[in-house]
């Protein structure tokens, strides 16, 4: 198996299996960010209180990331695709 360089973008359009894949990883960043922020709550040591918060917050990153790649008006980039298509 060779090793592919990743894709430097996200594709332009989201297919309905990216769809699903997305919103399960959206997920399960929601979950991560929240067992950690609770778990921060809790914390009575600072230093392991720090550590919590900034892996929370390192998952709520990563949800808003994912986020981002679903805010596309799909419909104008399908269409924009079928007409380079077309030409």
């Amino acid at each position: 198996m060779q090793n592919q360089p990743p894709i430097p973008n996200p594709p332009q359009a989201i297919t309905t299996k990216d769809l699903q894949y997305l919103k399960d990883a959206m997920s399960w960043e929601l979950l991560a960010f929240k067992k950690f922020h609770f778990l921060a709550q809790h914390a009575q040591n600072q230093d392991i209180k720090q550590a919590l918060d900034e892996a929370g917050r390192m998952h709520q990153d990563h949800y808003n990331r994912l986020l981002s790649h679903l805010q596309v008006d799909n419909n104008a980039v399908m269409s924009s695709i079928q007409n380079q298509q077309m030409h």
